[in-house]
Parts: structure tokens; C-alpha cells; sequence
């Protein structure tokens, strides 16, 4: 490491990158050798290398040079340094990287020379101009055959690459064109392929399965073929299998998938009669967050606009228990707005006298008021509307826990601030239309 400094300090880097045009593979080789060990571990180095132009350069030696074993390991040990920067990305698109690697990788044989290759294409396919370019090159084949020929193994290597492949193929998927490109209006080869993967024993494939119909159900078309076609049982039945003491990340990837399915609303009431929301409910003891958020998320989105759902969950004194229980979690900001957002759209949605109740006898009406002063203005005209409800429709059974909460000087505070949003304002006066009907609160 002392050494590294005077090299670059005599100005070894700019000779050294002229180099990598000469002819001789073995100067080739200890050339890049040479700006590896300098570089090594210098994102500003590895800068500098990039801004004179190295990436072009090494893409195209991997390809001259393909038979050289060596040279090709040396431009994937350099690829994978400089492919952890931003910078980089952007040079790497603009050549056939995403070819060579294929190319490359189609004929490896031997395990390590693969996984030297995945380490270069994990970073690199963070990119969505090189995702596309991975999946028009070929590379979604060569993981899918991967995935079938380690799925059964239980060697080290194997699982190793079976979850690397599988990762890797739901990171190609959180592109928007290549998402498309692989879902071919749903009748594409790799959609078909990626759902077999979720009744799978292998864990590992029933997240990776879960997570990329996650990322295929992001717009509205691709989620309505889904449920018309049956996925909702599938995901049904994969959560199913890991209620009792089951796999947390599969869990969490399930209700993702679930969460985005029920975002059309045509999905809604289909879902609903599918009986998504009780299975949801069994993970209700779940302890941990990520779960928790997701199955709030579900709850949330599955009972938008559909007033017998919202009513039915909103009796449900143990799912309101439970919310309540976990507006108090302060560690845990997602899982804590959630559980407020649930709690004011099982008013909304339902506008039932029957759910107001089940939510004052649990105690949630101090949350709805702490919420209107969130610092979200989404989650303050959601608290305030499912104030105005309860104010309008169940304010006798309400009055106390709101009174406690202290509702009028928070709406005071609202409506005095210069910084409260038009709708804001609008919604407190609303509620204060709806108190003033009370006794109680038309004296103060």
C-alpha cells in the first residue's frame, strides 16, 4: 500500500493506459495487472482510470483476446473494481459489454470462472440501459438453465449459483423495458418459467419467484392479466406453506407481490372474493417489521374504495388490536405509518358506525389525531377525514378520546399556521363543522 502513492504521484497511470493498445498479450497482461494494484482500492483512481478511457479499451481487448485465460481474468478482475462506480455505468452502456459477458459466460464450464463473471454482472445490471442490453444478449437463458440444472443439488457450489442465478434474474426484472420485454403480455417463456418457481421446495426459488412477479405486477396491465390468470392462488398457496415458523423473506416477498396485484382496482374485489385478505390476517402475530409493513400495505390497498371489506376488517377487534399496538412502534416509522394509514382507511373506506366503535373500544382514536399532525400532508388529510367521519357519525362513543387527545388544539394549530397546506385548512374546518353539531364542543 506505501507504494501505491509514489507511483501514482511519478506518473506511472497515464503510460501504463497507453499500454493496453499494444498487441503483445503477456504487456497486456502485466500491464493490467500493474493498474489493478495501483488502483486497488482508490475510487479515485479508479476515477481517473475511467475518465481516460479504460472501459472502451479492456471491453474490447475481452473480446480479442477471449481464448487468453488469463487476460480474460484480468478484465473481469477490472471490471468487477470498476463497476461499483456510478461513473462507470454510463461507458459500460455505451459498449458491448453486456455481449462479451454473455459470450463469455456460455462457455465457462468450471464454477469459479462463472462466479467471477457474476460479480461483474450483479453492479453492472444495477443499470437499466445494460439490464435491456443483458436480456437482448441472451443472459435470462443461461440463468434459467442454471436455476434447472442446481435446483435439485445440494452441493455447496450449486446452491450458491442457483441463488446468485435467481437474484440475479429478479434484478433484471426491476427494469421497466426489460421487465416488459421478459412478460411479453404474459405469455413470454420466462414469465411462464419464473412461475413454476413458486411451488418449488427450494426457498430460495419461491422468493426469487415471489420477488419477480413483485416486479412484473408494476403497472396496472400486467397485474390484471395476472390475477384473470390465476397467480393469486399460486401466492396464496406459497404463503401457506410458511404461516408456522415460516421463511420471514419469503413471507415479505409474497405480500409484495400481493400488495402490487391489488393496486387496479378491478384486481380489488377479485382478490377479496379469493380470500387474499385471510390468508393476510394469519401473519397477524408476526413479529417482524418487514412482514408487518407488507401486510399493512396488502390490507391497505385490497380495501381502497371496497366498503364491505373495510367494514368486515374493521369489526375485526383483534386486526384493530393489533394496529393500535402497532401505531406505538417507534422503532419502526414504516410498519408505525402504516398501521395509522389502515387504521383511518378502515373509517374511510367503511364509513361505519360499527368500525368507528371496534377503533375507540381498542383505543385508536388518540393515533388518528396524533396523525393529522404528520408531517405528510397525505397522512394529515387522511387522519382528518376519518376524524370528520367519526365527528359525523358516532361522536357520543368518540368524545372523550378525543377530547383527551386534545383534537381542538391541533386543529387550532392547523388552521394558524401559515405553512398548513389549502387542503389542510379545508378538512380541519370540515371536521370543526362536524364537532360544533356536539355540545361539548360548541362551548369551548
Amino acid at each position: 500500500e506505501f507504494m501505491r502513492n509514489p507511483c501514482v504521484d511519478a506518473g506511472l497511470i497515464p503510460p501504463l493506459v497507453q499500454l493496453l493498445n499494444c498487441k503483445d498479450q503477456e504487456v497486456l497482461l502485466q500491464t493490467g495487472r500493474a493498474l489493478g494494484n495501483i488502483c486497488y482500492d482508490s475510487h479515485t483512481l479508479q476515477s481517473q482510470l475511467i475518465n481516460m478511457g479504460v472501459i472502451p479499451t479492456l471491453v474490447k481487448l475481452l473480446g480479442i483476446h477471449c481464448q487468453n485465460a488469463a487476460l480474460t481474468e484480468m478484465c473481469l478482475v477490472a471490471f468487477g473494481n470498476l463497476a461499483e462506480l456510478e461513473s462507470s455505468k454510463e461507458q459500460f452502456a455505451y459498449t458491448n459489454i453486456a455481449e462479451e459477458l454473455v459470450k463469455l459466460f456460455k462457455k465457462q464450464i468450471e464454477h469459479d470462472k462463472r462466479e467471477m463473471i457474476f460479480e461483474v454482472l450483479a453492479p453492472l445490471a444495477e443499470n437499466d440501459v445494460i439490464k435491456l442490453q443483458l436480456v437482448e444478449a441472451g443472459l435470462v437463458e443461461c440463468l434459467l438453465e442454471i436455476v434447472q440444472k442446481t435446483v435439485d443439488s445440494d452441493k455447496e457450489d450449486d446452491v450458491a449459483e442457483l441463488k446468485t442465478a435467481s437474484d440475479l434474474m429478479v434484478l433484471l426484472l426491476l427494469g421497466d423495458e426489460s421487465m416488459q420485454k421478459l412478460f411479453e403480455g404474459g405469455k413470454g417463456s420466462v414469465f411462464q418459467r419464473v412461475l413454476s418457481w413458486i411451488p418449488s421446495n427450494s426457498h430460495q426459488l419461491q422468493l426469487a419467484g415471489a420477488l419477480a412477479i413483485a416486479n412484473f405486477a408494476r403497472n396496472d396491465g400486467n397485474c390484471i392479466h395476472m390475477v384473470d390468470n390465476g397467480i393469486v392462488q399460486k401466492l396464496m398457496d406459497l404463503l401457506d406453506r410458511h404461516v408456522e415458523d415460516g421463511n420471514v423473506t419469503v413471507q415479505h416477498a409474497a405480500l409484495s407481490a400481493l400488495r402490487n396485484l391489488a393496486i387496479p382496482v378491478v384486481n380489488k374485489a377479485k382478490m377479496l372474493s379469493a380470500g387474499v385478505a385471510e390468508a393476510v390476517l394469519k401473519f397477524l402475530r408476526s413479529e417482524m417489521p418487514p412482514v408487518q409493513f407488507k401486510l399493512l400495505g396488502t390490507l391497505r390497498m385490497l380495501i381502497d374504495a371496497q366498503a364491505e371489506a373495510a367494514e368486515q376488517l374493521g369489526k375485526n377487534v383483534k386486526l384493530v388490536e393489533r394496529l393500535v399496538e402497532w401505531c406505538e412502534a417507534k422503532d419502526h416509522a414504516g410498519v408505525m405509518g402504516e398501521s395509522n394509514r389502515l387504521l383511518s382507511a378502515l373509517i374511510r373506506h367503511s364509513k361505519s358506525k360499527d368500525v368507528i366503535r371496534t377503533i375507540v373500544q381498542s383505543g385508536g382514536i388518540k393515533h388518528l389525531v396524533t396523525m393529522a399532525t404528520s408531517e405528510h400532508v397525505i397522512m394529515q388529510n387522511e387522519a382528518l377525514v376519518a376524524l370528520a367521519l367519526i365527528a359525523a357519525l358516532e361522536l357520543v362513543t368518540a368524545e372523550k378520546d378525543l377530547e383527551n387527545a386534545q383534537l381542538v388544539q391541533i386543529l387550532h394549530r392547523l388552521l394558524s399556521d401559515d405553512r398548513s397546506a389549502p387542503e389542510i385548512k379545508y378538512n380541519s374546518m370540515v371536521l370543526i363543522c362536524a364537532l360544533i353539531g356536539s355540545g361539548e364542543y360548541s362551548a369551548e
